[in-house]
Formats: structure tokens, sequence, C-alpha cells
């Protein structure tokens, strides 16, 4: 199949992520990334997607800051591709050393997230990436640990929006970016 335009590109990805009807609960459907994640040429396609929005639109990032854990998947790699730095955002108590930390709400009780003291400096452009946006909460936080080291977001990037949960509201004023959208 030749991809001769990004529209084919996106569909070739598209195709790639699967749907689970009522996982992990009834009511839901959970977009599972694993057969894109299988398959070289989809992945790569994905991240060339990905590479060519930020060379656009951001080429004065300083790094990428992934949330755990299937942020790991794309940021190290775009990370790699744009020339520029990676740094982990994880879920408290996994990183050493000196730690900045942020807690946010989740449905049912809370969640925190952290990251290095040194891992982002005062000014650095960021764009913090993660597989998914759905109600923001997680991204929010990633937000919320930029700010307080004092540095700038660039833009909050996805791979998988889930637009009827509204995460995007959660993230305004930072742009937010997602290759496929899904209600």
């Amino acid at each position: 199949m030749s991809l001769d335009s990004d529209e084919q590109k996106l569909q070739l990805v598209k195709q790639r992520v699967r749907a689970f009807q009522d996982f992990p609960q009834t009511g839901i459907t959970f977009r599972d990334i694993t057969p894109l994640l299988k398959d070289a040429a989809a992945f790569k396609v994905a991240m060339d997607l990905m590479e060519a929005h930020v060379r656009k639109i951001y080429p004065q990032a300083d790094v990428i800051a992934g949330l755990d854990a299937r942020g790991f998947l794309f940021g190290p790699v775009l990370a790699q591709r744009l020339g520029i730095g990676f740094v982990l955002i994880r879920k408290k108590g996994k990183l050493p050393g000196p730690t900045e930390c942020v807690s946010y709400d989740l449905e049912y009780g809370k969640a925190e997230v952290e990251i290095q003291t040194d891992a982002v400096e005062a000014g650095q452009k960021v764009l913090i990436i993660d597989d998914l946006l759905a109600t923001g909460g997680t991204m929010w936080a990633a937000c919320e640990l930029m700010r307080k080291r004092g540095a700038e977001i660039l833009e909050c990037l996805v791979l998988i929006e889930l637009k009827s949960l509204k995460g995007a509201e959660k993230l305004k004023p930072v742009p937010h970016f997602s290759l496929l959208q899904y209600d």
C-alpha cells in the first residue's frame, strides 16, 4: 500500500488501533495500541507524523517529558529523532533522588506523579507526551509539574484523544495535539 498523503498515513495508524468493548468495565471502549507497536511500519508512520508536526510547529523544543508508562514508548523515539533530551514523569515513589510531586484527582481517589528536580531547568521549552488523552487528569498534573519547575510548556502531544471525555478543556490554555480522535 502506497502512503502518499498524511490522510493515508493516519488511516494506517488508525487501522492498527483496535477497540475492545466493555473493557476494563461495562460501557468503556478500550483503545489498544498493541497492534501498532507490533507493526514496525505502522509505528514508524505514527512517529513520522508526530515528528513532522513538532518540527513544523515547535522547532525550538528543548526536551520531551513522557508520562508513565506509555509516554515512555513514544517520547524517547521522538526525542531522539529531534536531537533533544527525554525526561520521565513517573508515578510517585518510582524515581530516585530529590523529586517534585503533584497530586491530582481520579474518579475514585487521588494519584500523584513526580519528576526529578534536576530533570527540567527553568525556562526550558517542553513538550509533554503520552499515548492517550482521556479526562486530562494525568496530563494536567504533568503540566503542573513543568510549571513548578519553571519550564515553558509548548504543547501536550498524544497518539489518541477521547474527545467525549473533554480532557483538552482541563489543559487550557496549554495547546494539545492528537493524531487520532475518537468520541
